[in-house]
């Protein structure tokens, strides 16, 4: 392995604003020091989030570490060095995960949109073997936010389930997962009139133009309502008496259950035959990926909302 530098190439904001305008790429960053039960990571690939361009609004600062800052989640890439408590990985070893274990509670300062990134081991898998790196980079938040909100829904086999936003980076994984791993008796799910063959493709048994008819108007009732796009005051609507809908995109009405992941490379490790057997797969963006120098732009485009799958930052730098 070539020796690790001092100092390195990241995306940096120092101010809370628009994502676009503050965010400011520096060659000059320290590397980040290694604590015992992380790996240092050479980063390749990192998908991008809404959650990143929230986090640099300010909308968390009360419990958000202090600035200046590198955002980014998602990474895959090489591991160059290993903590002394560190088990599971040794260098050259190729990983994936997402960096923050806790969502918004105090995230790192040296995210993956950066050349190295140090990460607890726990929350990292190895990557599956038949995925390039930006394929693994674009699943990490995405697959297990997916599979731990199904479970917080308590979804199981033979229900039904209607996923709202079924081409994004969280529903097109929800869709797979309800589907493959979960053994869902019918699928249900929205998006707009371009993007129906896809929800197809996916598994879903009744795709839904949600620019032509609405869901909630529909005679069946489902199960379980997924709700990755922020309207949970409709999909209430959508569910059986009694039934559950849980949603990603704060603010939730009652009785929709708002969620956010918890990162867990032992769940990336128990997907992992899944990923490998093409079961579940990722699901990228036409327009990934973007080069690290035109993150900025791959943000821009990602708050336009019209993303099918992930946006994904490759090669880095």
């Amino acid at each position: 392995m070539t020796s690790i530098p001092s100092h390195m190439r990241a995306w940096i904001y120092s101010e809370y604003g628009n994502i676009e305008e503050v965010l400011k790429f520096d060659p000059n960053v320290p590397t980040p020091h290694l604590m015992e039960n992380q790996v240092l990571i050479k980063v390749v690939a990192a998908a991008i989030n809404p959650v990143d361009y929230k986090r640099a609004l300010g909308h968390f600062k009360d419990i958000d570490s202090p600035l200046p800052t590198a955002p980014g989640y998602d990474v895959a890439g090489v591991v160059v060095k290993v903590g002394n408590q560190v088990k599971k990985f040794k260098v050259g070893d190729e990983v994936y995960g997402d960096i923050n274990e806790i969502t918004l509670d105090h995230p790192k300062t040296i995210g993956s949109l950066a050349e190295y990134t140090a990460v607890e081991e726990k929350v990292l898998a190895h990557k599956p073997s038949n995925l390039s790196f930006v394929e693994a980079a674009s699943l990490p938040l995405a697959i297990i936010t997916a599979y731990q909100g199904l479970e917080t829904a308590q979804f199981s086999a033979g229900k039904s389930i209607l996923v709202l936003g079924g081409a994004g980076g969280v529903g097109s994984l929800v869709i797979q997962i309800a589907k493959h791993i979960f053994g869902a008796s019918k699928i249900a799910a929205t998006s707009s009139t371009g993007k129906l063959e896809l929800l197809r493709n996916l598994g879903a048994d009744l795709p839904i133009d949600y620019t032509k008819e609405n869901f909630e108007e529909l005679a069946e009732k489902f199960d379980v309502v997924y709700d990755a796009v922020g309207q949970s005051e409709r999909a209430l609507k959508g569910v059986k008496e009694g039934s559950k809908v849980v949603t990603i995109v704060a603010p939730a009405t009652p009785p929709a259950i708002p969620f956010l992941l918890t990162s867990d490379g032992d769940l990336l490790e128990k997907l992992r035959p899944y990923l490998e057997s093409g079961k579940v797969k990722p699901i990228l963006d036409p327009k990934s990926p973007f080069p690290f120098s035109q993150t900025v732009k791959a943000f821009s485009y990602l708050k336009t909302n019209r993303a099918t799958g992930k946006v994904v930052i490759y090669p880095i730098p």
